[in-house]
């Protein structure tokens, strides 16, 4: 891997990992439309994309560094109490924990079939094809807001409330974990998945996208602290300094890319994602079908 092939994917990877549409489907996919002739099945290209994840996770830590300290401090005052309060940053912090657990589990026992996947560009177009049927479903299935209905509409039609993090169960942010664990898979999108989610559990866009943006920390901590050894293992086919360099790059990106991301979810849209998703994978196909790669 070259620094322009290794630089190009850490600007995707730290900017397409919060945008619902899948950073790791197109780790897979660009290299391939761009003819790169790299091996994506080798464990050392996984730990070089945990890196570039990695990068992302420092950049979610320190925008929402007040809340994490908050969070930490309450959840481990539960811990010394042994119960539960209705402490907002304490109920965040077991949402975090719980909607944390599907994934994990599932990345861990998984984690050798799913790196096989890297290697199939057709495939993550597939599932980013059909990531942007999700993201597009959800807006449709979703319970629309309050102030979505039509003035005059019958009373009978009004939508429930939309309800806040601190009204969300533990087992419907399980649910939310559970969905989210789709993205193990390249061309899924963490953040997409686990947005529809909250959405279908009534969070608004802007707190289903917080809580997105928090579960995505501890899941990329803890894949990092299995693949970092892979990164200095000798031999290794990406050398850690163009590793280190695209931890660096990936997380300044992906700094910029949660602040506009979550002012763009106060508009309440989905749905842009969903189309590109459907138009770049309709594309890759194509490119791919064309190449004899299918």
């Amino acid at each position: 891997m070259s620094v322009v092939h290794a630089l190009i994917l850490a600007l995707l990877q730290g900017a397409f990992e919060l945008f619902p549409v899948s950073s790791l489907g197109h780790t897979v996919i660009v290299p391939a439309l761009l003819g790169w002739h790299l091996n994506q099945a080798d464990p050392s290209f996984l730990a070089f994309v945990v890196m570039l994840h990695l990068g992302t996770a420092a950049a979610l830590l320190v925008f929402f560094w007040r809340e994490w300290l908050r969070i930490i401090v309450a959840v481990l005052r539960s811990i010394a109490r042994r119960e539960l309060s209705a402490d907002p940053d304490e109920h965040l912090g077991w949402l975090i924990v719980a909607g944390s657990i599907p994934a994990g589990v599932l990345g861990l026992f998984l984690k050798d079939p799913l790196t096989q996947l890297f290697g199939q560009p057709w495939l993550a177009a597939i599932f980013l094809a059909l990531n942007g049927l999700v993201l597009l479903a959800g807006e449709r299935l979703r319970v629309g807001s309050p102030s979505r209905v039509a003035v005059g509409a019958p009373q009978m039609e009004k939508a429930p409330e939309r309800i806040t993090l601190s009204e969300l169960s533990l087992p419907k942010a399980f649910g939310i974990g559970a969905v989210q664990a789709l993205a193990l898979l390249p061309g899924f999108s963490r953040s997409g998945m686990s947005m529809v989610g909250g959405l279908l559990a009534r969070l608004n866009h802007v707190d289903a996208a917080r809580l997105s943006f928090m579960l995505a920390t501890p899941l990329i901590l803890a894949a990092g602290a299995l693949e970092l050894p892979e990164v200095f293992r000798p031999g290794v086919a990406i050398s850690p300094a163009i590793a280190l360099m695209g931890l660096v790059v990936s997380g300044v990106t992906a700094f910029f890319a949660a602040k506009f991301l979550l002012r763009f979810f106060q508009t309440e849209r989905l749905d842009v994602f969903g189309y590109y998703c459907l138009a770049f994978a309709a594309f890759a196909l194509v490119v791919l079908g064309l190449r004899g790669g299918l």
